[in-house]
C-alpha cells in the first residue's frame, strides 16, 4: 500500500475536532449554567445538542498553567508553568524553588517556568502525525517565539503569540509586537478581535470542506479577559436590561456585552460547521481556562460574580477553578444530557486522542479520557487536581494544592497552619457548594485518605512545593514587608523600623476603606537610605502600578512630616510605600489616610500610630 493510501486508511472515519477555550469565563457566566444576566443562546444551543458537565475543574485558577495542561495532558505540578508569566523575556523551562522570600510570605514560592518546552508533546503534534490538518486561532500565552503554536504542532496560526490579552485591546488597529504582526494582519479599523478571528477560522473550515483527512481547530478566544472593552450598542442594551431589573449578582453591562460578542462568534463558528455539512463528523468541546474575574471592577462594579461558588480567578476555591465544559459529538453523545462526573483540564488531551482512535501507549499522560462518560459509563473514582503554589494578594488566595473526588474537595494550604505547618480544609460540595463549612476536624478519616492521594500526586509529578520561609515575619500593625525588606516594631520609641536588605524595599497595607476621589496621606518618618521614594494606592483587590503612585520628597535630615494627595476613581483599599532604592533604614512614626467627604468635610479613614 502506498504512503498516501495508508494515510487515507488511517484517517478514514475519524472525527474533526474543534476545541473552544474561553478566557476567564466563569462557571455561572452562561445562561445554560444559571446566569440570569448574560445572554448566550449559541453556547446554550451547543449544550442542548450535547453533554454538559457540572463538575469540571481547571488545573490552575489562572490561564497559562491551565492552557499548558490542556495541550500536554500534564498536571501543573509536572509541567511547571505555575503562573501566567509566559510573556516575560526570561526563558525558564522548568519551575525552580528559590532559597528566600519576602518576610511577609509564610512560604517560599516557586519561580514558574515561562515557556512550554519544545520537547513537550502536545495533542496537536500527535494528531498532525496521524493525518490531521491543524490550526490555532487566538490567545496562546505559553511563550514568545520560538515557543509559539507553529512550534507545537499547528500548521495554520492566527494570533497565537505570547501576549496575555488582545494586543492593544479588542478593537483594531492592534499593537502587535515582534513577529505578531505577521500572524495578526491589518483589518479595517474598529473591528472586534473576536470577529476577525472567526473570519480566519471560517476560512480554515472552508479550506477543509473537500480535504481527504480530518482537522483539528483550536479556537482559543481572547474573550472575556481584560482589557474590559465591548461594542457600545451592546453595552447600552444590557445597561437598559439591568436598569429594568434583569440580572442578579452579575451587574456589569460591559461584561454582559463582552459575553454576548463571544457567544455570537461561537455561533458563527458552529453555523459554518453546520453549513458545510460537517456537524455529524465533528466533536466540539467548549470550556474555559479558569473561573470568572471577581477582583477587578468595571465602572465601580465587580466584573462578574461566581455565586454560589466562593471567590474567583486566581483563587483555589471553586469560583477560581470550576468552569463550563460542554461536548457535542453526534452519535456518541446524547443531546441535552448532563453529568456530574469529575473532569479536569488534563483530560482533554487523552479525550481527543481517544476520539481519534489513537493509542496512548508511551504518552505518559496524567489525564483520563472522558469518552467513557460520553456513553454513560461509570464515572466513580475520577479526580481533578489543582496546583497553585502562589498567593496573589489581589485574590486572597494562599499557596495550595487541592483534589476533587466526587463531591469531596480537600485543599492543602502550604505553611498556613501553626508554626508554618501545612493546613487542610475539607468540603462536601454536595451540601456546601460555597465552601463555607470546613469539615477537616469532623471528618479526619476523609482528610487522611485524600491527603495521602495528594502526597502521592505531588511526589509522582515532582511538584514544585512551597517550603517554610525561614525569614517569615508576621505583619506589623497591618503592614507587610515586601521583598528586600525587613520590618520590626519598636514599641519603646513607638515607630515602625524598616530595614532595606536589597535595592528595592517596599511595604504595604491592606484593609483601607477610603472613598474614591481626592485622598490625602500624611506620614511622619525619617530614613538613612537614598534614592527615589514613592507612595502607591490601589483598590481593595487591585495590584499596584506606577501610574497610581506619587513621588515623595524624602526627609533630608531627621524626622519630617509629609503630605501627599492623589486622585482615585475607585475606593482606596491598599497602600504601598517604597521608602528608598538602596540599602539603609527608615522609621515611620505614624500614617494617616484622609478622604474627602464632600461639602468641605473630610474623614480620617485610617490612622496607624506605631
Amino acid at each position: 500500500m502506498t504512503a498516501l493510501l495508508l494515510l487515507a486508511a488511517v484517517t478514514a472515519g475519524r472525527p474533526n475536532l474543534v476545541v473552544i477555550v474561553a478566557d476567564d469565563l466563569g462557571w455561572r457566566d452562561l445562561s445554560c449554567y444559571g446566569s440570569t444576566l448574560y445572554e448566550t443562546p449559541n453556547i446554550d444551543r451547543l449544550a442542548s445538542q450535547g453533554l454538559r458537565f457540572t463538575h469540571a475543574f481547571t488545573s490552575s485558577p489562572l490561564c497559562s498553567p491551565t492552557r499548558a495542561s490542556l495541550l500536554t495532558g500534564h498536571h501543573v505540578a509536572r509541567h511547571g508553568i505555575t503562573t501566567p508569566a509566559c510573556h516575560v523575556p526570561q526563558v525558564r523551562l522548568e519551575a525552580t524553588l528559590p532559597d528566600r522570600a519576602a518576610p511577609s510570605q509564610r512560604v517560599v514560592q516557586p519561580n514558574t517556568a515561562t515557556r512550554l518546552p519544545h520537547e513537550t508533546t502536545t495533542y496537536a503534534e500527535v494528531l498532525r502525525d496521524a493525518g490531521y490538518a491543524t490550526a490555532f486561532m487566538g490567545k496562546w500565552h505559553l511563550g514568545l517565539t520560538p515557543y509559539t503554536p507553529e512550534h507545537h504542532g499547528f500548521d495554520v496560526v492566527w494570533g497565537g503569540r505570547g501576549a496575555p490579552g488582545p494586543p492593544g485591546g479588542y478593537f483594531s488597529p492592534w499593537t502587535p509586537k515582534g513577529d505578531q504582526a505577521a500572524f495578526m494582519p491589518d483589518v479595517p479599523a474598529g473591528k472586534h478581535i473576536d470577529d476577525a478571528m472567526t473570519d480566519k477560522a471560517v476560512e480554515f473550515l472552508r479550506s477543509q470542506a473537500d480535504a481527504d483527512g480530518p482537522f483539528l481547530l483550536n479556537y482559543w478566544m481572547y474573550s472575556v479577559h481584560a482589557p474590559f472593552e465591548a461594542k457600545p450598542d451592546l453595552i447600552a442594551k444590557h445597561a437598559a436590561r439591568i436598569a429594568g431589573g434583569v440580572g442578579g449578582p452579575q451587574r456589569s453591562p460591559l461584561m454582559a456585552a463582552m459575553i454576548e460578542t463571544m457567544d455570537a462568534n461561537v455561533g458563527r463558528l458552529l453555523d459554518e460547521v453546520d453549513r458545510l455539512g460537517m456537524a455529524d463528523d465533528t466533536l466540539v468541546l467548549f470550556t474555559s481556562d479558569n473561573g470568572g474575574n471577581e477582583y477587578n471592577l468595571i465602572d465601580g462594579i465587580q466584573v462578574t460574580d461566581n455565586a454560589p461558588l466562593r471567590n474567583g480567578k486566581g483563587n483555589v476555591h471553586d469560583g477560581g477553578v470550576r468552569v463550563p465544559l460542554i461536548v457535542r459529538w453526534p452519535g456518541r453523545v446524547d443531546a441535552g444530557t448532563e453529568t456530574a462526573a469529575v473532569a479536569s483540564s488534563v483530560d482533554v488531551f487523552p479525550t481527543l486522542v481517544d476520539a481519534a482512535g489513537l493509542s496512548q501507549d508511551g504518552m505518559s499522560l496524567d489525564g483520563e479520557s472522558l469518552t467513557p462518560v460520553f456513553g454513560g459509563g461509570d464515572a466513580a473514582g475520577r479526580v481533578a487536581f489543582t496546583h497553585f503554589p502562589h498567593g496573589p494578594p489581589a485574590t486572597g488566595s494562599r499557596p495550595a494544592t487541592s483534589i476533587h473526588r466526587g463531591d469531596w474537595k480537600l485543599t492543602r494550604f502550604f505553611g498556613d497552619g501553626d508554626e508554618q505547618s501545612d493546613r487542610h480544609a475539607l468540603y462536601d460540595l454536595s451540601t456546601d457548594v460555597g465552601e463555607a463549612s470546613d469539615l477537616s476536624q469532623t471528618a479526619p478519616e476523609v482528610v487522611a485518605e485524600l491527603a495521602a492521594v495528594l502526597d502521592d500526586h505531588l511526589a509522582a509529578t515532582g511538584a514544585p512545593v512551597p517550603s517554610a520561609n525561614p525569614q517569615w515575619d508576621s505583619p506589623h500593625d497591618g503592614w507587610n514587608a515586601g521583598e528586600d525588606t525587613a520590618l520590626s516594631l519598636n514599641r519603646i520609641n513607638g515607630w515602625l523600623h524598616v530595614e532595606s536588605i536589597g535595592n528595592d524595599p517596599r511595604l504595604h497595607a491592606d484593609g483601607l476603606r477610603a472613598k474614591r476621589g481626592p485622598v490625602r496621606v500624611e506620614l511622619r518618618w525619617r530614613r538613612t537610605g537614598t534614592g527615589e521614594a514613592r507612595l502607591y494606592h490601589a483598590a481593595a483587590k487591585q495590584g499596584f502600578a506606577r501610574e497610581r503612585s506619587v513621588e515623595l520628597n524624602p526627609p533630608v535630615d531627621g524626622w519630617a512630616t509629609q503630605t501627599v494627595t492623589f486622585e482615585s476613581d475607585k475606593p482606596v483599599g491598599r497602600l504601598r510605600l517604597d521608602p528608598m532604592s538602596s540599602p539603609g533604614t527608615a522609621e515611620i512614626d505614624w500614617v494617616r489616610v484622609i478622604d474627602d467627604q464632600g461639602g468641605g468635610r473630610s474623614r480620617v479613614a485610617k490612622h496607624w500610630d506605631f
